[in-house]
């Protein structure tokens, strides 16, 4: 039975993975089954109502959460959490970054990991929490996991977007990810992904830079099963809810990936 793993990597623009002298991230744009290098966020392009915006497949205008503080949604919209746990599906989070607690409703995750990048974790956070999601999937096998790695747009607002010390932790996350992947079973399906861009030392903008993210499927499928049209944030839970076998939420405006 197909499972899902969603990698997030807060912040990386998708010219960063070329330029990050990654040769793991190199052969996977080279290798992989899909890839759109031109997706697009959602605006504002903040950390928190991205992620609120990918989970539930709303704007933000429409979750009203347009800051990294969360307030309950006027008019509740089920994201894909509660409609995977509503069919039955053992979804569980490891992330860096606490205020991704409200993503999902409580009681409908079966894991839930956060290993804080700040008071001096840095990238040992996301390496904890990358080791936690590669136990699960030894041991529990969870139907979804969300695996959150910050550090790259916490160093892009200290150092700047594409600066050296943003690529080298851009590179540390491909390392993440090649260690995820390399202990990932064959029934997992992988999307790896952003939240957002950056430029200078911030993002939240209109701007290309901001808005633009990576949307990469490195094994499962051939081309010719993808859609060949522009995507957006917005696609990627009605997407994991196609693979995994539920129902998508009639107010989620995006579509699948895959066809």
């Amino acid at each position: 039975m197909d499972k899902v793993l969603l990698i997030l990597v807060d912040g990386m623009r998708p010219d960063s993975i070329a330029a990050c002298g990654s040769e793991y991230a190199d052969n996977m744009l080279k290798s992989c089954r899909y890839k759109d290098m031109q997706a697009k966020t959602v605006f504002p392009s903040v950390t928190l109502p991205c992620h609120m915006s990918l989970f539930h497949s709303v704007v933000p205008q429409r979750h009203g959460i347009l800051t990294n503080t969360f307030v309950p949604m006027a008019r509740p919209v089920d994201g894909l959490i509660e409609k995977l746990h509503n069919a039955g599906k053992r979804c569980a989070f490891y992330y860096t970054w606490e205020q991704l607690r409200d993503l999902a409703k409580p009681g409908m995750l079966d894991c839930s990991l956060c290993s804080a990048m700040f008071h001096g974790q840095g990238i040992k956070a996301d390496r904890t929490v990358t080791d936690a999601a590669i136990a699960a999937m030894a041991a529990e096998k969870p139907d979804f996991i969300f695996l959150y790695l910050g550090w790259a747009d916490e160093t892009g607002h200290r150092f700047g977007w594409m600066s050296e010390e943003y690529l080298d932790i851009v590179s540390e996350e491909w390392a993440n990810i090649e260690r995820v992947l390399a202990a990932t079973p064959e029934e997992y399906k992988v999307l790896i992904t952003a939240d957002h861009g950056g430029h200078d030392m911030n993002h939240g903008s209109d701007a290309p830079e901001d808005m633009t993210i990576p949307v990469i499927i490195p094994e499962h499928g051939s081309p010719d099963e993808f859609t060949s049209e522009p995507i957006s944030i917005l696609d990627i839970a009605p997407t994991i809810a196609k693979w995994l076998g539920a129902a998508p939420d009639e107010q989620w405006i995006g579509r699948p990936i895959v066809k």
